[in-house]
């Protein structure tokens, strides 16, 4: 599974890791994210992140 970064603050999506702040449990990917899910850090949507790799 490829990590996404946010292109407004830096923060890295690894999938491997998922993320507490949205209870995002380990090994969800990117693509399976809900539309309305956004950066922990700056708050930017789904649309603002690239693949990295």
């Amino acid at each position: 599974m490829k990590k996404y970064k946010c292109k407004i603050c830096g923060y890295i999506y690894d999938p491997e890791v998922g993320e507490p702040r949205t209870n995002t449990p380990p090994g969800t990917a990117f693509e399976d994210l809900s539309d309305d899910w956004h950066c922990p850090k700056c708050g930017a949507g789904k649309i603002r992140f690239y693949a990295l790799g």
